[in-house]
């Protein structure tokens, strides 16, 4: 199998688990990862938050790591790429403003290309109104946002993915194994021991 070329759109305070793991989890298969963010350019970072469950009554947030981006958001050609990642944490939320991010995301939907979208990657989803008719998982507080969107949430262990056509969701970081191994199947990529 050949890798596949994958565009990753992050922004400053996406989830540190949530764009590291699957950045490293699919170079490390053999995919290529664009991670881009508008307005910067490669060598540039982004700022991530470490998000965790500690018993309140949602998420606590903690400074994470810089992310270096490996693209220059002004080069990205969405054509050019066999597959789309979004992260979750507080990046999709201004991310969804910027009309070109909106045009990337609508394109792979309109050519049925894998979505993955983890957590509040959902915003980003509802802003470019790609959800009507789609099921799709995202942090609880998003359920929100996806049924004003059109769709329908899938209510699922905060350590499960959902799949829906092209799309793969998952509520948090915790589903990390689950939604890349369904997304995996939708690249096409097999791996054997």
């Amino acid at each position: 199998m050949a890798g596949k070329k994958i565009l990753m759109i992050c922004g400053d305070y996406c989830e540190d688990y949530e764009t590291m793991v699957p950045f490293q989890a699919l170079l490390a298969v053999g995919h290529t990862v664009h991670a881009v963010c508008p307005d910067k350019k490669a060598g540039d970072h982004i700022k991530t938050a470490i998000h965790d469950f500690e018993g309140a009554q949602t998420y606590s947030e903690k400074p994470g790591h810089n992310f270096t981006l490996n693209a220059s958001f002004a080069d990205v050609k969405p054509e050019a790429y066999d597959a789309l990642v979004i992260p979750g944490g507080r990046g999709p939320e201004y991310l969804r403003t910027y009309p070109a991010v909106v045009a990337a995301v609508k394109h792979f939907f309109d050519a049925n290309k894998p979505v993955a979208a983890v957590c509040h990657g959902a915003q980003l989803l509802a802003g470019a109104g790609v959800l009507q008719g789609r099921t799709c998982s995202a942090y609880p507080a998003c359920r929100v946002e996806v049924e004003m969107a059109g769709g329908t949430y899938a209510d699922i262990a905060i350590d499960a993915a959902h799949t829906d056509g092209n799309l793969v969701s998952a509520p948090a970081w915790p589903a990390h194994p689950a939604w890349i191994a369904q997304f995996l199947a939708l690249l096409g990529t097999r791996i054997s021991h």
